[in-house]
């Protein structure tokens, strides 16, 4: 559970950090990062321009692969899932097409 939990949140979020992926499952997740960067599911892709240049991390080719999918963008949208009260999704897409 801890692994798909990691990978979902990654593969929305990123690129994202150690301490952001944390946050949001409510636990520490190194050694999830660790062991789905070790199977190639996960990779670092960068570093964070914050305090301390963390590690960013994002999904893989791979990950695509054996999820049959192109491109992140193919993911399906959170949207539904999740309800339609979720204010932050609009707002984002909004300022992203240029109203913002």
């Amino acid at each position: 559970k801890a692994a798909l939990e990691t990978l979902a949140i990654v593969a929305y979020k990123q690129p994202v950090t150690r301490h952001q992926v944390a946050a949001i499952r409510g636990v520490n997740s190194d050694g999830v990062l660790k062991a789905l960067t070790d199977r190639g599911l996960l990779e670092e892709v960068g570093r964070d321009e914050g305090p301390g240049r963390p590690l960013l991390y994002g999904t893989t080719p791979e990950f695509l692969e054996r999820l049959g999918l192109a491109s992140v963008k193919d993911l399906p949208p959170l949207a539904p899932l999740l309800g339609e009260g979720d204010e932050d999704d609009g707002a984002g897409e909004a300022e992203a097409a240029g109203g913002g």
